[in-house]
């Protein structure tokens, strides 16, 4: 996921109703990306140090 302010509880809030907001935002699980790497970077770091295990 990139780093775009519209990623965040409040954006759903400012769209929905409160409850309708509360359940969209429970039903993800978000996973942000660094700001200071790109996400293939991120993989092979982690696929390199999990073969090093």
């Amino acid at each position: 996921m990139d780093n775009l302010n519209t990623h965040t509880p409040g954006a759903l809030y400012e769209t929905f109703n409160p409850d309708k907001a509360k359940s969209l935002w429970d039903r993800f699980e978000f996973v942000f990306t660094p700001k200071h790497g790109s996400w293939l970077n991120m993989a092979e770091i982690e696929l390199n140090g999990k073969a090093l295990e």
